[in-house]
């Protein structure tokens, strides 16, 4: 027998959750917040539709989400900015590109 930290209630050596507190001792095995009790701003498809609408703007969603490693976030963000630097790049060559079309018609 062995006490729990959280609890101090004696309980097996053998146990992963206290039966008392019901804390898990081995904090590998924690279980993760389920979909339903995480808040509705760190959920996917909140998150998803924030990037598609704002871009980079939304990537405190992601570094202050509670479930997400800091390896993805480094990874989403990097990806984030990578595509949206592209996306800014292109706009910038189409309005080049329109405002040489515009004078080539301008000059017919």
């Amino acid at each position: 027998m062995k006490k729990c930290p959280f609890c101090a209630e004696d309980i097996r050596d053998e146990a992963i959750k206290c039966k008392h507190c019901g804390e898990f001792l081995d904090a590998s095995r924690q279980p993760r917040i389920s979909a339903q009790q995480i808040e509705w701003y760190f959920r996917k498809s909140f998150i998803v539709i924030a990037i598609l609408c704002v871009g980079p703007l939304a990537l405190p969603l992601i570094w202050w989400h509670p479930q997400m490693t800091r390896a993805w976030k480094i990874g989403l963000t990097i990806v984030i900015l990578v595509l949206s630097w592209i996306l800014v790049q292109m706009s910038i060559d189409s309005i080049r590109m329109i405002k040489e079309y515009y004078q080539l018609l301008k000059d017919l």
